[in-house]
C-alpha cells in the first residue's frame, strides 16, 4: 500500500495540480484585493459612500444596532453578510473569467497544432527592420 501511495504522490499529475493549487490560491489573493480594494469603494461611493462588504441583516432586534459586520459579530448579534456573499460572487465571476479565458487560449493553440499550423512567428523589433534597412542601403550604394 505504502508503494502505491508513493506511486501515486511522485506521479507527475499530482505535481502539476500542486502547483496549480499553488497558483491558484496566490491568484485568488490578487483578485480579492482587486475586488476589495479597487472595484468596491467606488461602487460604494455610489451607493452613498457605504463600505459594500458591510452590507448586512442582522437576526435580532437591537435598540442601537451595530454599524459593521465586525461589530455585530464582537457584539455576539447573529447576522446574514450578504454583502460579504456579494463580494465573494464577483471574486468568483473574475476568476471564472480570467480561467475561461486561459482555456479559451490552450484549446485554440491546441487546435492549431492539431491542424499542423505553426503559431505565428512574432514581428521583429522595429529597431532590428531600421537596421536591416540601413545595411541593405549600404550595400545597394557600395555594391
Amino acid at each position: 500500500m505504502f508503494k502505491e501511495f508513493r506511486d501515486f504522490a511522485l506521479k507527475g499529475n499530482v505535481l502539476d495540480m500542486a502547483v496549480g493549487i499553488i497558483i491558484g490560491a496566490a491568484f485568488t489573493t490578487i483578485v480579492k484585493s482587486l475586488v476589495d480594494d479597487i472595484m468596491m469603494p467606488p461602487i460604494g461611493a455610489l451607493m452613498g459612500g457605504v463600505d459594500f462588504s458591510d452590507y448586512f441583516i442582522a437576526l435580532t432586534l437591537a435598540e442601537n444596532g451595530p454599524a459593521t459586520v465586525d461589530a455585530a459579530k464582537t457584539a455576539g448579534i447573529p447576522v446574514i453578510a450578504y454583502g460579504k456573499f456579494i463580494n465573494a460572487l464577483l471574486q468568483f465571476s473574475i476568476v471564472a473569467f480570467a480561467l475561461f479565458l486561459v482555456i479559451k487560449q490552450m484549446n485554440a493553440l491546441k487546435a492549431r497544432i492539431a491542424r499542423g499550423e505553426a503559431p505565428a512567428p512574432a514581428a521583429p523589433p522595429r529597431q532590428e527592420v531600421l537596421l536591416e534597412e540601413i545595411r541593405d542601403a549600404l550595400r545597394a550604394k557600395n555594391g
